[in-house]
């Protein structure tokens, strides 16, 4: 009979009553458009693309490959995982009997009355092998939570993909931002040297009488300025250094190839994207989002199954002697089969409100999910436009600075042959240094646009 049982136990299909997983309708429009015209889908979707072809600076790479070993926030997020991915581990095996032995041995002593007392040693051994209260599922309650569990296992790495992708974003972005710092630190640097010349000649001008005390002040001006940018540019290169070691996770090798400038970085800044539904597949907080509501799902199924009776069933087989040695084959052989049955009469409301807050959690999944594909559409619609307009605007600055360069020879050739005022040549001196730090700013910004996009796509994971 215990035979019976337990393939009964092994084989009993199980009714659930988790509600059919739906998935709500993309809240996005089918293809992306810039000026009202959609961008033609690309075949090969950005995602496919590893890192390091999208990112060919070898002193960043040695940076991206150190912070995938040693940042902090990483490595949490891979320990969730693993958390989670144990929890699933526990509530899988509760679909599972547990099967265990045990081997007991007792010594009882007794005495009768009478003259003389009889003394008696009684021994006896017991063997059994058997299943400790294992429920049978047959609402289904064990399997969805297990289900539920491996959504949420399912859920914590795609958290930790995302997270990946986050980091290699943000160390590429530190690592701009520390070369635009460093940029303009030598821009500053080069300006200051430019315009202490300007600033000896002026006071040679003024020995000479060729110019006004005036001149003079506006050029000690413009030195004193100068100084202070520099300064400013300095404090500005340190923190940005630190920024990155902090993402880094460690202290930066100093044997590391040298960096590139903003200008020679080779970074694809026009990438295909696809069709918004593409994103569904490939963005790690999507694919989140959407195991999320996968496992909340199920959580109803759970807390449906709550209002039926619990079946659970222990059962064991196993041979009983008084001599331990003889315990196996001796003759005696003892089973049982205990099963139990417990249903909910009066819980006082708790499975109606625990039923209610598996529903609401759902609805909130769902709105998780809508949001995670609004984000992402938006995300991609803003890394297309700054694509297509940061080129354009890099080159129409290009001509600003070459204008202004220009206008301060020119200025600068007056000036000396006094056929200009010394406030002339200071304000073209100024622009042209306000128009190649915009330049800096602006390559680096459309550098940054391209691993927002990158990001966005759901790239960067190998």
């Amino acid at each position: 009979m215990h035979y019976i049982v337990f393939v009964m136990v092994l084989f009993l299909s199980a009714c659930s009553l988790t509600p059919e997983m739906t998935k709500p309708a993309a809240p996005v429009p089918e293809v992306f458009t810039i000026d009202g015209k959609a961008v033609p889908p690309s075949s090969k979707p950005t995602a496919e693309m590893a890192w390091r072809e999208m990112f060919i600076d070898k002193r960043l790479q040695a940076l991206i490959e150190l912070a995938l070993a040693n940042n902090r926030d990483l490595r949490i997020a891979t320990l969730n995982v693993e958390s989670v991915k144990a929890q699933y581990g526990i509530e899988r095996a509760a679909r599972l009997p547990s099967v265990g032995a045990s081997l007991d041995t007792t010594r009882q002593r007794s005495v009768t009355g009478g003259d003389p007392k009889i003394s008696q040693i009684e021994k006896q051994s017991n063997l059994t092998v058997g299943i400790s209260a294992f429920e049978i599922d047959l609402f289904g309650r064990a399997r969805s939570m297990s289900d539920a569990a491996f959504a949420r296992y399912l859920a914590s790495d795609y958290g930790r993909q995302a997270a990946q992708i986050s980091l290699i974003s943000s160390i590429c972005e530190a690592y701009f931002s520390e070369q635009l710092a460093y940029e303009q630190l030598k821009l500053a640097e080069d300006t200051l040297a430019d315009w202490k010349k300007s600033l000896e000649l002026t006071i040679q001008l003024r020995m000479a009488s060729q110019n006004s005390a005036l001149d003079v002040a506006q050029a000690e001006g413009q030195v004193a300025s100068a100084e202070a940018i520099q300064i400013a540019n300095k404090r500005a290169l340190e923190q940005a250094r630190h920024s990155l070691r902090q993402l880094v996770g460690s202290d930066i090798p100093t044997d590391l190839p040298e960096p590139n400038l903003l200008s020679d970085q080779s970074v694809k800044t026009s990438l295909p994207a696809g069709l918004p539904s593409d994103l569904l597949l490939h963005r790690p907080d999507i694919l989140q989002a959407e195991q999320n509501l996968i496992a909340a799902n199920e959580d109803i199924g759970a807390a449906r199954a709550a209002y039926f009776p619990r079946i659970s069933l222990t059962t064991s087989i196993g041979y009983v002697s008084q001599d331990v040695r003889n315990l196996v084959g001796s003759g005696y052989e003892t089973w049982s089969i205990a099963p139990q049955v417990t249903l909910p009469i009066f819980q006082g409301g708790r499975l109606n409100a625990e039923l209610e807050l598996a529903k609401v959690r759902k609805s909130t999944s769902i709105a998780e999910y809508e949001k995670a594909i609004h984000i992402a559409f938006k995300e991609v619609a803003d890394g297309l436009v700054g694509s297509e307009t940061y080129k354009l605007q890099t080159t129409a600055q290009e001509r600003v600075v070459s204008a202004a360069e220009r206008r301060t020879k020119l200025s600068d050739l007056r000036y000396k042959a006094g056929m200009e005022r010394r406030l002339e040549l200071l304000d073209s001196q100024r622009q042209l240094y306000l128009a190649k730090q915009t330049l800096l700013e602006l390559k680096q910004q459309e550098l940054n646009n391209a691993v927002f996009l990158y990001k966005a796509l759901g790239g960067g994971l190998i």
